[in-house]
Order: C-alpha cells, then sequence, then structure tokens
C-alpha cells in the first residue's frame, strides 16, 4: 500500500489524480490542508508520495508551489492532467432556488461564478477546498447551503448534484505532479521524456536566449518557461523550464551544454509526459 499525501479533503481533485496515476495500486491517503504539509511529510519520508497542483488553464501556475519543490529534498516523478468539472452539491432534496450560501475554494468559485449569476440570491463563500465545503454539509446537515466540487465528492459525502458542469470555461484543465523523497528510488520511471528544470543567470545581455537556443539545438520542446523573482537580490530570477525529448541521451548533452551557462541549475525531475493530447482528456 503506498502512503500518499494529497491537498484537500477525500473527494478533492488531488484524490482523483493520485487515483489516476496510481490506477491498480492501493492508496493510503493522507489529507493535508496545505501544500508545505505534504512536502514536510516528503522530507521526513512520512509518506511515499504526494500531489501537488502546478498549474490551471484558467487561472494560471501556483507561483509558491514551484519554490517549495526547488527548496525542499523532493523530486518530481511523474505528472497528470485533469479536466476540472466543478459541481453544484447540497443535501438530497435541496432545490437550488432553496440555497442562500455556497461554499468552496476560491479558485472553484472563479471558474463557476458566471453560473451563480443567475442566481443573484446565492451568496459567494470562500472555504479551505471544494471537498472539505462538501463534506461539511453532509456532517452538519446543512440546509439552504451548497458547495462546488467534484463527481466523487458528491459520491462520498451522499450529496446531491443540483447542477452539472457549472464551470465557465468547459476547457479546464489542472496538471498535477506527482513527487516523492530524492532519496526514494522505489517508484521507476520506465519512460522519461519530460524534465523540470529550475536555474538562475548571470546578468548580461542574451543570457537567456542563449540557453533556449541551445535547448532548441537539441530539439526539444519548451511546454513551460515561468520565472520568479530571487528574495534578496533586485532584478534577478530564478527560471522554471519544462521541456519534452525524444532522446534522453540528447538531453542529457543539452543539460551538458546550458551548465557552464547558467547558475544553480537543479534538475527536479525527470519523468513520463503525461498527456497525448487535451482531446483525449477532455473526454474522459
Amino acid at each position: 500500500m503506498h502512503k500518499v499525501a494529497i491537498q484537500g479533503g477525500h473527494g478533492a481533485f488531488h484524490e482523483i489524480a493520485a487515483r489516476s496515476f496510481f490506477p491498480n495500486a492501493r492508496l493510503d491517503l493522507i489529507p493535508c490542508e496545505t501544500f508545505e504539509q505534504i512536502t514536510d511529510m516528503l522530507v521526513r519520508q512520512e509518506i511515499d508520495y504526494g500531489i501537488m497542483a502546478i498549474e490551471n488553464t484558467v487561472a494560471g501556475s501556483l507561483i509558491p508551489n514551484y519554490a517549495l519543490i526547488r527548496e525542499t529534498p523532493v523530486k518530481i516523478i511523474g505528472e497528470k492532467y485533469l479536466r476540472i468539472k466543478q459541481n453544484l452539491l447540497a443535501l438530497p432534496g435541496q432545490k437550488i432556488e432553496d440555497l442562500t450560501e455556497v461554499h468552496s475554494h476560491y479558485m472553484a468559485i472563479a471558474q463557476t461564478r458566471k453560473f451563480f449569476n443567475q442566481y443573484p440570491h446565492i451568496k459567494l463563500v470562500e472555504s479551505a477546498d471544494t471537498a472539505l465545503s462538501a463534506k461539511k454539509i453532509q456532517e452538519k446537515k446543512l440546509v439552504g447551503k451548497g458547495a462546488i466540487a467534484s463527481d466523487l465528492a458528491a459520491t462520498l459525502y451522499g450529496l446531491e448534484i443540483l447542477a452539472a458542469g457549472i464551470e465557465t470555461n468547459k476547457r479546464n484543465y489542472t496538471r498535477f505532479l506527482i513527487l516523492n523523497h530524492k532519496d526514494n528510488f522505489d517508484y521507476v520511471v520506465e519512460t522519461r521524456n519530460k524534465a523540470s528544470l529550475c536555474f538562475s543567470l548571470p546578468h548580461h545581455k542574451g543570457s537567456l536566449s542563449q540557453v533556449l537556443s541551445i535547448l532548441a539545438f537539441y530539439d526539444h520542446n519548451l511546454t513551460k518557461i515561468q520565472s520568479m523573482p530571487i528574495v534578496g537580490q533586485e532584478f534577478k530570477y530564478f527560471f522554471y523550464v519544462d521541456l519534452t525529448f525524444d532522446s534522453f541521451e540528447r538531453y542529457q548533452q543539452s543539460i551538458s551544454a546550458i551548465t557552464p551557462l547558467v547558475v544553480d541549475l537543479q534538475i527536479l525531475g525527470e519523468y513520463q509526459y503525461g498527456i497525448d493530447s487535451l482531446e483525449t482528456i477532455h473526454n474522459q
């Protein structure tokens, strides 16, 4: 059995990502309120794996999570993309007209606000998590209260889906990273065709373009580049780069080529690219 930490409660999208990545494994899921708790447990080796959302096609990147990965002895061993389908849940027998409040994570509220514009009598209330909002309604039998959460949360907590797929943008996807401790080699990555890197650069003209030109020369495809300021060093940045490649040997050659040009190079993970096409995920 794998001990896997997820952000949020049972029924959260992090649980769906975990079960999707480990489809045939028995999982002991450890709910966490924060992403810091996940990395702390990994550092202490109290769990086998952690699941961490890193970016969403609507809301953008979860910037603090990049620093968490860089600053702790964890590594990325895989990724999972999910289409995020938001639903309005309530106790059985309730109708939308009966609701006065709907609770959920701020991101879920942002993704569904257009739906609630047609129900001005409903107050939207931010909470720590989508699934925990659903759990609270079930445990306290809250009449007149709703939650925005997943299908799985509705099933787990015996709630009724009053409206399904209420997210404004139907092409709403989140990328989740699967993490473990750097010294944990239990999980074998059989296919490595994607890598996540972090580095800073000397402050001179064309330093970033030099690095990108080398990666292009080795036929890599950049799927993500994100910059974050280095605290205490004005106008200097860490660059987080995700790239895919066909040849692991040429990838290793490219790392050797850029190493003299960058500062504080870290390989955050080498793993299998988690997506064939968004259309495949969209239709799941």
